[in-house]
Order: structure tokens, then C-alpha cells, then sequence
């Protein structure tokens, strides 16, 4: 399994992975304030998945963890602020634009920032 994560190119294996993520923490955050009882189970169940999803997915990246952290980071951000406004119907707020801006360019230099 490892081999053909590994044949993924990078910039889709960390959306897939923060994809997983985010839909992990949604999915958790949904069973504990909006459900009780098997749902509440069950909702724990399919985020705790989706949780060992997203290790297994960002952990397979070919590329030393160091660098691709930044670009992850960048990627969670966006696609943080798409899964808030499909599950939880939340657009952000000028501070999270600026801060995620920041963010963004941050992971970006991380990531492709070359020193001699």
C-alpha cells in the first residue's frame, strides 16, 4: 500500500491528506455537539477513520517532513475554510484572510525556499 501512496504526486497526496483531516476534525465536531448516544458513536467512529486517514496519507509523502510541512500547512488552511463553509455554513472573517494569507505564504517559503 505504501509503495502506490508513494506514486501520488505530492500536491494531490496533501490535499487528499488534508482533506481527511479536516473532514476528521468536522466529523468529530459534529458527534460531540450535535449528537448523542450510537450516532455520537458512530460519527466518533467515521472521524477517528478519516483522523488515520490523513496520518497515513501525509506520513507516505516521498519528501523529507521538514518541507513538506509548509506546503501542508498552506493546504490545510484553504481547505479548512471550504470544509467550514460546506459542513458548518461559516465564511471567514477579515482576520482569518490576513492570518491565512500569512499562513499560506509561510508554507509556501518553507516549502520552496532553495538555500545554496
Amino acid at each position: 500500500m505504501l509503495k502506490v501512496l508513494q506514486t501520488i504526486p505530492i500536491p494531490l497526496l496533501l490535499l487528499i491528506a488534508t482533506t481527511l483531516e479536516v473532514s476528521g476534525d468536522a466529523t468529530v465536531r459534529l458527534a460531540i455537539y450535535d449528537h448523542s448516544g450510537l450516532p455520537r458513536v458512530a460519527l466518533l467512529l467515521a472521524g477517528a477513520a478519516l483522523l488515520l486517514g490523513y496520518g497515513s496519507f501525509l506520513n507516505s509523502a516521498p519528501v523529507e517532513f521538514g518541507r513538506v510541512v509548509g506546503l501542508y500547512i498552506a493546504t490545510l488552511f484553504v481547505v479548512w475554510q471550504v470544509i467550514n463553509f460546506l459542513v458548518f455554513r461559516a465564511l471567514p472573517e477579515p482576520p482569518v484572510w490576513a492570518g491565512g494569507a500569512l499562513v499560506v505564504a509561510g508554507g509556501l517559503i518553507i516549502t520552496f525556499w532553495r538555500t545554496a
